[in-house]
């Protein structure tokens, strides 16, 4: 089976995950979809990722995060740009998640970010997803 949309399935699996409370979800590797789960480590989202070599593709092994009362930290997790509509911002027209509660996952030049280090690096880009 082909996988057209391997950043699209990385969140439905992670959004699948969080709701039925999984402690962790693997995933297919690709470059994207490990520069993703690096923003959601670094912005506090999951508690890490592991890159897990199988002589083929890979796969990435995902640690979910939770409060102490065992709700997830993934509110929501929203594909932005798709294939077939991509979606592109300046770094001025880059939109606030609520209002700051949330991220926007953004794809640039310089690698896979978040739009508050776009804001501080002055760099737009393709907006991927919405996490919150």
């Amino acid at each position: 089976m082909s996988l057209n949309d391997p950043i699209a399935d990385m969140l439905t699996r992670v959004r699948n995950a969080v709701r039925t409370n999984k402690e962790q979800v693997n995933i297919k590797a690709s470059n994207i979809c490990e520069g993703i789960a690096s923003v959601l480590k670094e912005e506090g989202f999951v508690m890490d990722y592991d890159r897990i070599d199988d002589n083929n593709q890979g796969i990435l092994r995902i640690k979910l995060k939770y409060d102490p009362e065992g709700k997830p930290v993934i509110n929501s997790i929203k594909r932005i740009s798709k294939p077939g509509r991509r979606v592109y911002s300046s770094v001025d027209d880059l939109p606030h998640v609520l209002a700051g509660l949330g991220i926007n996952i953004v794809t640039t030049s310089q690698g896979v970010m978040s739009g508050r280090k776009c804001r501080e690096n002055k760099t737009g880009g393709e907006i991927l997803c919405t996490v919150s």
